[in-house]
């Protein structure tokens, strides 16, 4: 398992698969995945749109994988959230550079920026996968 204090996080979806199988297999009861999401400095166009294929990208597989540790290995998970619906200051570096969301904020590291919120590629990518309960995928 990375070491979770580590300044650089490792990305690896099978992971996910793998915990959620070692807390069934311990505690056998359902569980809820919370906060899986990619933080990133998002480009943000003049239009004003943002296009987070990466952070798609990084969301699809792991949701695969937790399919994966339901269909194939028997685990029950009764939910899952993603990490941040809009984009938010962090709490460890008191930033908003590093976004995290489906929306958009348009605030600055110094407080600065019009509130204005948009809808990223994310959003749109989320909003079916909910409408077609992960058949998308």
């Amino acid at each position: 398992m990375p070491c979770l204090c580590s300044p650089v996080w490792q990305v690896n979806p099978v992971w996910l698969r793998h915990i959620l199988n070692f807390f069934w297999e311990r505690y056998q009861i359902p569980l809820t995945v919370v906060e899986n999401g990619l933080g990133t400095v998002d480009v943000v166009e003049e239009d004003g749109s943002g296009h987070d294929d990466y952070r798609i990208q990084y969301l699809k597989e792991h949701i695969r994988e937790m399919g994966k540790a339901m269909e194939l290995d028997g685990v029950e998970v009764m939910g899952y959230t993603a990490w941040g619906c809009i984009d938010l200051i962090s709490a460890s570096t008191r930033h908003m550079s590093k976004r995290y969301g489906f929306i958009h904020v348009d605030l600055d590291d110094e407080g600065k920026g019009t509130l204005k919120r948009r809808k990223k590629d994310l959003f749109w990518w989320y909003k079916n996968v909910i409408e077609t309960d992960g058949e998308c995928l």
